[in-house]
């Protein structure tokens, strides 16, 4: 069982540690989409949905759901990140949200770049879900990470 980083040589859960690592510049990169109707994303991109300014609300969940990654994924350390971006960009259903987490630091930064997406998009369905239920979040996945040991990494 010790193939698995957060299992001990009996199984037991654990948190990594990643004292002994050498710290380096990390990157990951995380989308995730959210399906809703042609007028809803013309609206949200139009910036004239009821709820106000759905895209700077989207912006800042997901670097706040970033930040705060360690208090919602188990076994995750706690970062102190160098950077967050976030985009929203109009896509054939809906929209994207994509996340760029930045770091100088032991461990990587995949799950707050996964988070800060999934949280955006949790966020903008709740400023459209008033005026489109049928709004669906999907495709939360991570598109690229660079750094540490395993190097780089990118999705087909």
């Amino acid at each position: 069982m010790t193939d698995f980083s957060h299992l001990d040589e009996d199984g037991a859960v654990h948190m990594v540690d990643v004292g002994s690592k050498e710290p380096s510049q990390r990157t990951a990169v995380a989308v995730a989409r959210v399906a809703m109707a042609a007028a809803t994303r013309d609206a949200l991109i139009g910036g004239s949905l009821p709820k106000g300014d759905a895209l700077a609300t989207v912006r800042i969940a997901a670097i706040q759901g970033a930040k705060r990654t360690s208090d919602l994924i188990p076994l995750c350390h706690p970062l102190a990140l160098d950077g967050v971006d976030v985009s929203v960009d109009p896509i054939d259903d809906g929209v994207q949200i994509r996340v760029t987490a930045r770091i100088h630091a032991r461990t990587g930064v995949e799950m707050e770049a996964m988070t800060g997406a999934a949280v955006g998009a949790l966020a903008l369905y709740d400023m459209i879900k008033g005026v489109d239920r049928s709004a669906a979040v999907s495709g939360v996945m991570l598109m690229h990470k660079s750094g540490g040991k395993s190097g780089e990494w990118n999705r087909g």
